[in-house]
């Protein structure tokens, strides 16, 4: 018997999002000028000409109350690689999970995911904690699209470093922070998705940084995630990021932040007008998912407002979505893939 999956709805983002204007972060990844020396330290001269992004927000956005500890980051590129670094202050500096692969977000960490292809699908992620353990994998999709992690991938020639001010596993208030340096090459990254080549000067990628933060207990001299005893379980985990996305799911690259690829003369970056019009369509496709769900098929008719003219196109169990932008027609699909072609 052949089983059909049934596509779910897509939860929406709060109103902060869907009925505000698009204006992801964008941040302007700058050459690096000195030769990398990977070793945790976000305060020597090699950053001094990256800029620090903005301080991390709730991933909720406004409705939530800021970060109790501060985050930031920064990021720089060259023809061989990409450099990232955050720095993660808080007394609460542990990690437990020593296994590449492994589940890093069970203790404190931070996260990377970057989309090359600014197609919402083909993002990798990539995950660090205190101690320097790496999780990185590739996501064919988001899981709300029915996607599967791909946990066999793995940055060939990743470099990271982590630094720690305080001690490790050690509750002390005088802990400050600890930070972390990732070195990815290109030649990594380009095996995965259709972007072959090394960025150029003005090419950009949609990104999002997070850092999750587990409430915790000292028991027996160490942290301790805290368990809720209404239920037996664990707390939920504070979710802070570089650019949010309006709901508890980092898995919206659509809300991304935008990476630009910049050297000394490039001017400030204008988030293109196809960017706008893929929102549009999203917002569409949001509806389209809860309609399906609802009645089993996919409307005929466009389900929401927009001031661009959004064409629908059904079949039995699949939809496609797009707006005509002088010679390029900018779609969505019924799981949420977005492109541009050529008419």
């Amino acid at each position: 018997m052949k089983i059909k999956h049934k596509l779910g709805a897509i939860p929406y983002p709060n109103d902060e999002f869907l009925k505000g204007p698009f204006a992801p972060p964008v941040y302007m990844c700058k050459r690096a000028k000195l030769p990398p020396q990977i070793d945790g330290d976000m305060f020597k001269p090699f950053w001094d000409e990256a800029p620090r992004t903005q301080p991390f927000r709730d991933i909720e956005g406004a409705c939530r109350p800021a970060p109790a500890k501060e985050t930031w980051a920064k990021m720089l590129w060259d023809d061989e690689n990409l450099y990232i670094g955050a720095v993660l202050y808080g007394e609460e500096i542990f990690a437990y999970v020593k296994e590449r692969d492994e589940v890093v977000f069970q203790d404190n960490d931070f996260e990377f995911f970057l989309d090359r292809e600014n197609s919402t699908h083909n993002y990798i992620e990539l995950e660090t904690n205190a101690i320097n353990t790496i999780w990185d994998l590739l996501l064919p999709k988001p899981y709300t699209d029915g996607g599967v992690p791909l946990d066999g991938f793995n940055y060939n020639g990743l470099v990271s470093a982590v630094k720690i001010e305080g001690e490790l596993n050690k509750p002390n208030p005088k802990n400050a922070y600890w930070s972390t340096e990732i070195m990815i090459p290109w030649k990594s990254i380009a095996k995965h998705g259709s972007a072959s080549e090394p960025p150029k000067v003005g090419d950009y990628y949609r990104f999002n940084f997070s850092r999750v933060q587990w409430k915790v207990d000292v028991k027996d001299g160490q942290y301790q995630r805290m368990i809720n005893p209404e239920t037996g379980r664990f707390f939920p985990e504070d979710n802070w990021v570089y650019a949010p996305t309006g709901i508890i799911n980092i898995h919206y690259p659509e809300l991304w932040a935008f990476m630009v690829f910049a050297d000394d003369t490039t001017p400030k970056f204008v988030i293109p007008e196809h960017e706008h019009i893929k929102w549009e369509l999203r917002k569409e496709y949001y509806a389209q998912r809860e309609y399906y769900e609802k009645n089993g098929v996919f409307s005929k008719a466009v389900l929401t407002e927009s001031p661009r003219k959004i064409v629908v196109e059904t079949t039995v169990s699949t939809f496609q979505a797009y707006v005509l932008h002088g010679d390029v027609r900018v779609s969505i699909a019924h799981d949420g893939f977005t492109w541009l072609e050529k008419i």
